[in-house]
């Protein structure tokens, strides 16, 4: 090549790799005959994750994921629940032997899922409630949809109501004041031992 072709290829060639350098740089670098070249980093742009976008509480209201049909309320529908809970609280708690220690199983319960659990309503400040007995279908922040043995789904809160459930001759008693959680939260509270509840 001709020392012009030359020229103008090496100083397209610097403006290039180069880019940010002033072209009076690039020709007094020329001058000296002597080029020492930096790497230029490309600027890499992120690309955005897409973030999947569940329903709203309103969109689940409007489809109405929750509700149970009027057809299926009836309580031998979820006897065989019941039965798959017991077992899966037998699991939990190594078996529910005599000799084991009530705070340990009243800890694992405090956390256990309590959807198939029979429960009993057996105080509360709303004396409507006292003695609803059934399965528990659906578990809430603050309500517990339970199904009776006369096929009635009732919509009991946890405030100021208590609870208690009985499995293999143990009993234990749930203050729903304090277990205002939902139940995925429930599994990782850790619960502290107070000396009184109140309602």
């Amino acid at each position: 090549q001709g020392s012009e072709k030359a020229k103008t290829f090496v100083h397209a060639f610097l403006k290039r790799s180069m880019p940010k350098m002033k072209d009076e740089a690039i020709q007094d670098m020329l001058t000296r005959k002597a080029v020492v070249l930096e790497h230029y980093h490309k600027k890499k742009t992120k690309q955005k994750r897409k973030k999947t976008k569940g329903f709203t509480a309103k969109q689940r209201r409007e489809l109405r994921l929750f509700e149970i049909e009027p057809e299926q309320q009836r309580y031998a529908i979820f006897l065989p629940l019941h039965e798959l809970w017991k077992q899966y609280i037998r699991d939990l708690c190594h078996g529910l032997k005599p000799d084991a220690q009530p705070h340990m199983i009243q800890g694992k319960l405090l956390k256990a899922d309590l959807h198939g659990a029979i429960v009993t309503v057996t105080k509360s400040k709303c004396p409507s409630y006292v003695g609803i007995t059934g399965i528990i279908l659906q578990e809430f922040k603050h309500i517990f949809k339970i199904i009776t043995k006369e096929d009635k789904l009732k919509v009991v809160p946890k405030l100021n109501n208590v609870f208690s459930l009985e499995l293999d001759g143990f009993i234990s008693y749930i203050y729903g004041s304090k277990f205002l959680l939902r139940a995925s939260e429930r599994s990782a509270k850790k619960f502290k031992l107070k000396g009184t509840i109140d309602l």
